[in-house]
C-alpha cells in the first residue's frame, strides 16, 4: 500500500446535541479512490466536508493531512514527494503533517485547500454565458496559471474529459452529464492530488452518469490522483473504488472491498409492501399540439417540444421517459405553468373547470398553478430556515404553531421519513442535512400545500434504494388516501415500472408511444436501454 495521505481520527461532529458522526476512524492513501456508501442520512456528506476543510470544525477528533510543503512558496504535493525540488521556485519539499482544522494552522489549511478539488452533487457551478473553454480558462486564472500558456492547458483539460467537440459551447446549453465534465475539467485545472466526488451523478441519467464514472476513474490514474466518491448506488462504488466505507447512523459498519462493503449495505433490501390496482377517475390534464422552440447560439432553433399530445386522468402516476435532451424536463414545466408554450393547448382541470394554462392572469394560469406542486431536480430549499419553516412560514403556510407541527409531521412522514426522524429533524437547518433528506424536505415542501397534481421531476436521482422504496410507498399512500394525481420525468427505469399506470416516451421532443407502462418499457431501443437503466443497487 502507498503512503498515507489522511488520517481521519476518532472524529465526531454534533449538530443541535445530535451526534452524527460516531469516532470516525480510516486512512486513505495516496492515489487511492476510497468509496464511502449508505443510505440518506447516514453522515456521508458530512464526513467529506468536514475532510476538505469546509462548513464548521468537527466536535472532536482529529483530519491529518501528510504532505510535501516548499520552503520557499506556498505549493504542496504528496507526502512522497519529499526531499523533491519544488515546481513552481528553486525551493525543496520538506515533509510536514497539517492538522486541517487546528486554528494555528489556518494558512496551511488554506495552502493545502488549493490543492484539493471537490464536485458537489446538483450543482455545477459554471458561468453559464460563457463558453466551454472560457470556464476551464477561469479556473486557470483563479491559480495564477501562466497566461502564454493557459489556452493550450485548458484545451488539454477538455480533450482530457472528451469534451473538444463542445470546447465552443455555451455552458449553458450543455446536457447534465457534459455540464459535469466541464465541472471535473476546471477541477483538474488546480491539479490537485485529492478530489472530492459528493455524489456527482446523482441526478444524471445512468448512461450519462457512466460516461463521467469512467471520467472520474481516467482523471485518477492520469493524474495520479487520491478520490473520495459518496454514494448510494452501489455500482458506483464497485466500479470505481479500491477499497469502501459503509456508513450507518454516523459510524463505520464495515470497511473493505467494494464487494463486501455492498454485500452488506445491501441486506434487508426489500419491497415487499403491494397496493391494489388504482381506480382512476375523470380527466384532468389534456395536452393538445404543444410546441415549445428555443433560440440557441450554437444549434439554431431546437423544438425542445414538438407536437405533443397527451391526456392524465385523476390518480394516475403518469410517467414521462427518454434520454437527455429529449423534451421531458421542458413538457413538465409546461404543464406546471412555468414555461409559456410557443402553440398549442396545455388545459387543466381544476373542479369542474377547464383552465387554460396558456393564457397568463390570476383567473387563467395563476388560478390553476395554485394547485399544481412541481419538485424540480434543482429543487432549493431555504438555507437559513429550519425545516418546519421550510414547510410552512417559507412557504406561505400560516398555522398556529401546534398545527403546523402536526400537519409537517404528517407530510414529512408522507415523504418517506420515519415518525422517529421525522421530529428529529424539525429544528435541522437544511445545511445539516444529507442530500437525500434534503431532497425529500422537498418532497415534503411540495405536498404540504395539498395539491391536485404534483409533478416530481427526477424524484429519485439522490435516494438510496431504501429510501426510494419509502418514497414509492408514500406516493402510492398519497394517490390511495388523498386522490393525488402524479406526473413523474424519471431515468429511472426500476421506479416507474414499479410506480406509473402509463408511460409516454419521448424522442427528439415529440412523444413516439404512450401505454401500458410494461408494454413502453419493451419498445425502448437498446440504446434507450442502456441509457436509461441504473445499475442496480
Amino acid at each position: 500500500m502507498k503512503a498515507p495521505l489522511i488520517t481521519v481520527d476518532n472524529l465526531c461532529m454534533d449538530f443541535n446535541g445530535m451526534r452524527v458522526l460516531k469516532n470516525i476512524s480510516f486512512e486513505i492513501a495516496e492515489g487511492e479512490i476510497l468509496g464511502i456508501i449508505g443510505r440518506s442520512g447516514a453522515g456521508k456528506t458530512v464526513l467529506m466536508h468536514l475532510m476538505r476543510g469546509v462548513e464548521q470544525a468537527p466536535t472532536s477528533g482529529k483530519i491529518i493531512y501528510h504532505v510535501a510543503a516548499c520552503n520557499g512558496c506556498d505549493y504542496m504535493d504528496v507526502g512522497s514527494a519529499a526531499g523533491k525540488s519544488c515546481p513552481h521556485c528553486s525551493g525543496t519539499l520538506a515533509a510536514l503533517d497539517v492538522d486541517l482544522w487546528n486554528e494555528s494552522d489556518e494558512h496551511l489549511k488554506r495552502r493545502l485547500m488549493r490543492r484539493t478539488a471537490i464536485m458537489f452533487q446538483r450543482t455545477f457551478a459554471l458561468y453559464g454565458d460563457d463558453r466551454v473553454i472560457e470556464n476551464v480558462l477561469h479556473a486557470l486564472d483563479d491559480i495564477d496559471y501562466p497566461q502564454d500558456k493557459a489556452i493550450n492547458r485548458a484545451a488539454d483539460l477538455i480533450d482530457q474529459v472528451r469534451l473538444s467537440h463542445r470546447m465552443m459551447h455555451i455552458a449553458r446549453d450543455l446536457s447534465g452529464g457534459e455540464k459535469q465534465r466541464v465541472v471535473l475539467a476546471r477541477q483538474l485545472a488546480k491539479e490537485p492530488f485529492m478530489l472530492f466526488a459528493d455524489e456527482p451523478t446523482g441526478t444524471l441519467d445512468p448512461g450519462t452518469a457512466r460516461i463521467v464514472h469512467s471520467m472520474l476513474s481516467d482523471a485518477a490514474k492520469t493524474n495520479n490522483m487520491g478520490m473520495i466518491v459518496t454514494s448510494h448506488f452501489s455500482q458506483v462504488v464497485e466500479d470505481v473504488a479500491h477499497r469502501a466505507i459503509l456508513l450507518q447512523d454516523g459510524g463505520i459498519a464495515k470497511i473493505g472491498t467494494p464487494k463486501q462493503i455492498i454485500t452488506e449495505f445491501m441486506k434487508g433490501y426489500d419491497d415487499t409492501e403491494k397496493f391494489d390496482a388504482a381506480t382512476l377517475g375523470e380527466k384532468v390534464i389534456a395536452a393538445r399540439d404543444l410546441f415549445k422552440r428555443y433560440i440557441s447560439v450554437d444549434r439554431g432553433v431546437v423544438k425542445a417540444v414538438n407536437g405533443v399530445n397527451f391526456e392524465v386522468y385523476t390518480k394516475e402516476i403518469f410517467g414521462i421517459i427518454g434520454k437527455s435532451g429529449a423534451g421531458k424536463t421542458t413538457l413538465s414545466g409546461i404543464i406546471a405553468g412555468l414555461i409559456e408554450p410557443t402553440s398549442g393547448e396545455m388545459n387543466i382541470r381544476i373542479g369542474e373547470e377547464w383552465i387554460d394554462m396558456t393564457k397568463p392572469g390570476i383567473e387563467e394560469r395563476g388560478r390553476a398553478t395554485a394547485y399544481i406542486g412541481l419538485l424540480h431536480q434543482e429543487y432549493d430549499l431555504f438555507p437559513h430556515r429550519n425545516v418546519l419553516d421550510n414547510l410552512t412560514d417559507a412557504i406561505g403556510l400560516e398555522f398556529p404553531k401546534e398545527l403546523a407541527m402536526r400537519k409537517a409531521l404528517i407530510t414529512l412522514r408522507m415523504a418517506g421519513f420515519s415518525d422517529e426522524k421525522s421530529r428529529e429533524i424539525l429544528e435541522r437547518m437544511p445545511g445539516q442535512l444529507s442530500e437525500g433528506e434534503r431532497h425529500r424536505v422537498a418532497l415534503a415542501q411540495v405536498l404540504i400545500r395539498e395539491p391536485r397534481i404534483v409533478i416530481l421531476d427526477e424524484p429519485t436521482g439522490t435516494m438510496d434504494p431504501i429510501t426510494k422504496i419509502d418514497v414509492k410507498h408514500s406516493i402510492m399512500h398519497s394517490r390511495e388516501e388523498m386522490e393525488e394525481t402524479f406526473v413523474v420525468v424519471s431515468h429511472d427505469m426500476e421506479f416507474v415500472r414499479d410506480i406509473c399506470d402509463r408511460l409516454a416516451l419521448m424522442r427528439g421532443g415529440k412523444i413516439v408511444q404512450i401505454g401500458r407502462t410494461a408494454d413502453v418499457l419493451a419498445i425502448l431501443t437498446e440504446e434507450e436501454r442502456q441509457l436509461m437503466s441504473r445499475p442496480a443497487a
